[in-house]
């Protein structure tokens, strides 16, 4: 009885322990890849100490001149928040506390490159409307950057959808309920963009 305690209390503190650590690593916003190739800070080569090229938002290869680099991660359940990244800032994120439940989205000039707006629309327990006043304001030449956090699908209606959809999303018509979905696009944009993933909640 007494030794059976002890291995459940010694798993309570590993499990504590690592979700301590998993924790620490999301809010310091720390890529945590352990390859072996990235564990390796520098690599030596005769006497030559040399780092690895690092690149804008982490990213494994530098953009084409004339583009903007971004990376964006959608939030994880409903416990890690999305987290954009433009030109190597940070636009949003949990840490900046401006990230949301529903679907996450930053507004940039297309010519500048410069963040206009941030703004996140509950679409669990929100309404659209404010949401759809949103994109319909959104001015022409505008790079949209939107990603989901937790529900992002149940309050949208068709209206919605069809905006999103003007944007240059392929999949935001079959969205559903806490699907993982990131999306770059732009007001006026004549096809549909390359830039989004969705991963359908089982």
């Amino acid at each position: 009885m007494i030794r059976t305690a002890g291995i459940l209390k010694l798993v309570a503190l590993v499990t504590a322990f690592f979700l301590a650590v998993f924790l620490t690593f999301q809010l310091l916003e720390i890529n945590m890849d352990f390859k072996l190739g990235n564990m390796m800070s520098k690599s030596v080569t005769g006497n030559l100490v040399t780092k690895p090229v690092r690149h804008k938002c982490g990213l494994l290869k530098s953009c084409p001149n004339a583009h903007f680099a971004f990376k964006i991660v959608s939030g994880a359940a409903s416990v890690v928040g999305p987290r954009m990244c433009l030109e190597d800032k940070i636009v949003m994120s949990g840490v900046k506390n401006n990230v949301g439940r529903g679907i996450n989205i930053a507004l940039v000039d297309g010519k500048t490159g410069q963040t206009t707006n941030t703004a996140f629309f509950d679409m669990w327990a929100g309404d659209v409307a404010p949401f759809v006043k949103f994109l319909k304001d959104i001015k022409e030449g505008t790079i949209v950057m939107m990603a989901s956090f937790d529900d992002a699908a149940t309050k949208l209606n068709d209206e919605a959808r069809t905006l999103i959809a003007e944007l240059g999303s392929s999949v935001i018509s079959s969205m559903g309920f806490r699907d993982n979905w990131i999306f770059v696009g732009g007001k006026g944009i004549k096809t549909k963009s390359p830039f989004e993933q969705v991963t359908q909640e089982v």
